[in-house]
């Protein structure tokens, strides 16, 4: 396929699918607890399903610098087919499970695969979208990823209709045959044309660690790392705990509060990435810390949704929450790599993001595993609050000390 003006979007729109599919494929199992635990006792303890949740966060946080690495040095067009096929044939297998172990595992095998995706799928995007959409193109793309974890959110309505294990047989089929839909269009960024690029990531390659030696001398870079992961410790406790939560505090069974919550936070996402990828592309034009500034508007509107949701025990209060939540995160996440773009060369941009993705994740995977004993204890809205002044720290640090002088590394 020739890559014409059009086949950057075109990107877009494949690992648009990719995306919503690593989402709803993980997060299925956070609103099936009630459905799955007539069949595997262990899961009435929430305890035991938190270390079920938290084991995909640590396998997918250990492997997430490991998939960068891979990422920067092989054809990302075939590390993401591969992934995408192994975690859909994960979720397949899931739909057989009879023991709690059976199902650890399956959850550790997915962390492993999912994790190759996301560096490398970030890092092509970014390859192929200019600073003058790029913000926007990873916008769109982070639209995948809630629109999945918002069909995710009605696991539990297709295993009341028909059977937990058929929803996961069916989800796990629907991925494998994608996978075979992006053998055909998806292809790698042709970077022939430039020479020096190739040069450099030739070298890289017989270096396995010259390109993390680059980052740990990189400033910035720390300054990234910290607030990304900070600001992880609520994303996940939405994606995890959220639909629980509604369901303590609005007195709902959990088939009607897995769709309310995960669809509240997609829909506002949804809008938020998008606006927050359209301010930030055009204030960078004007202001260097543009994308910078953007990102900081929206970790400020998380901090009294995050209240709100911990205090708040009526519908309008907690979908509120939710709405602010999702549009201020959804900011967030539209300029998390286009800010790392403006510090990291393009050659160790999916190592980079790797890193931060696996501090990201164990942080979720603390609070995932934190959240579980919460709600066993009575605790969990009280600790959703307090998750607010951590967001704080975050923002104070990321509008101090990231000082972007230019919107795209590679040019400067």
């Amino acid at each position: 396929m020739k890559q014409g003006k059009n086949y950057p979007w075109l990107v877009v729109a494949l690992l648009w699918v990719v995306a919503l599919l690593n989402y709803m494929d993980r997060q299925m199992l956070s609103v099936m607890k009630p459905a799955m635990e007539v069949n595997i006792a262990e899961l009435k303890s929430a305890t035991n399903f938190g270390y079920l949740m938290a084991v995909f966060l640590w396998i997918y946080g250990f492997m997430s610098p490991v998939s960068g690495i891979i990422a920067d040095r092989l054809n990302r067009k075939w590390l993401i087919v591969c992934s995408l096929f192994v975690w859909s044939g994960v979720t397949f297998a899931m739909g057989y499970a009879a023991t709690f172990n059976q199902l650890y595992i399956l959850r550790a095998v997915m962390g492993i695969s999912e994790a190759l995706y996301i560096p490398a799928g970030l890092s092509l995007i970014a390859d192929f979208h200019t600073a003058k959409s790029r913000s926007l193109a990873v916008g769109v793309h982070m639209t995948g990823l809630y629109v999945g974890q918002a069909l995710g959110g009605f696991g539990a309505t297709a295993a009341a209709a028909f059977s937990w294990q058929a929803t996961f047989q069916t989800f796990g089929v629907v991925g494998m045959v994608y996978s075979v839909i992006l053998i055909m269009f998806l292809k790698e960024k042709d970077k022939t044309g430039d020479t020096q690029l190739v040069a450099e990531q030739s070298k890289q390659n017989k270096n396995l660690f010259k390109g993390l030696a680059a980052l740990i001398s990189n400033k910035a870079f720390w300054v990234i790392l910290f607030y990304f992961a900070v600001s992880s410790l609520p994303g996940w406790a939405t994606k995890n705990w959220l639909p629980t939560l509604f369901a303590q505090k609005l007195h709902i069974d959990m088939a009607t509060a897995g769709p309310l919550s995960t669809i509240t936070i997609a829909v506002s996402s949804f809008i938020g990435v998008i606006m927050g990828g359209i301010l930030s592309d055009r204030w960078v034009h004007g202001n260097k810390k543009g994308r910078v500034f953007t990102s900081a508007i929206g970790l400020s509107l998380t901090i009294p949704a995050l209240l709100l949701m911990g205090f708040g025990h009526s519908l309008f209060f907690v979908v509120g929450a939710g709405i602010c939540f999702g549009l201020g995160y959804g900011m967030f996440d539209a300029n998390n790599m286009p800010i790392l773009c403006q510090f990291v060369p393009v050659k160790n941009r999916a190592t980079a993001y790797g890193i931060m993705n696996m501090t990201g994740v164990f942080f979720g995977a603390f609070i995932t595993d934190r959240l579980g004993k919460s709600s066993d204890a009575g605790n969990l809205g009280a600790d959703f609050a307090m998750l607010a002044a951590v967001v704080l720290i975050a923002l104070a640090v990321q509008l101090y000390f990231l000082r972007p002088v230019h919107d795209e590394y590679a040019d400067a």
